[in-house]
């Protein structure tokens, strides 16, 4: 069941912006600072968020050619946005980046372990 996912291309495209993701990061722009601090995450442990994300690009990437890495990390993913989706509910910090960012990627890393291994 969980195999190398089919198609692979959601798998890639998520992987792709998880990479963005960490790569924006490393310097973050004002709007993912503003998300840290109104969730009260403290911001020098930034550094351990791109790590998870650069870990998650990893593993589904690694997961295209070695059957049930990519789906063990698509669900990693999933339970990070869950995380941080609990995160921004707790701390009714419920704006758009919530909207946007964090469920969008939920919905994202969800649509993309259905499509690619529940199908």
């Amino acid at each position: 069941m969980f195999d190398i996912p089919d198609p692979m291309w959601p798998t890639v495209l998520l992987a792709a912006i998880l990479l963005g993701d960490a790569l924006i990061s490393i310097r973050p722009p004002r709007f993912v600072r503003d998300c840290l601090e109104g969730v009260g995450f403290p911001l020098d442990w930034g550094w351990a968020l791109i790590f998870i994300k650069l870990l998650a690009t990893a593993g589904l990437l690694v997961g295209l050619a070695h059957p049930g890495i990519a789906a063990a990390t698509n669900a990693a993913v999933i339970a990070y946005f869950l995380a941080a989706a609990y995160s921004h509910i707790r701390a009714r910090y419920l704006g758009s980046v919530f909207w946007l960012n964090c469920l969008g990627m939920l919905a994202l890393s969800t649509a993309v372990f259905v499509g690619s291994y529940l199908v």
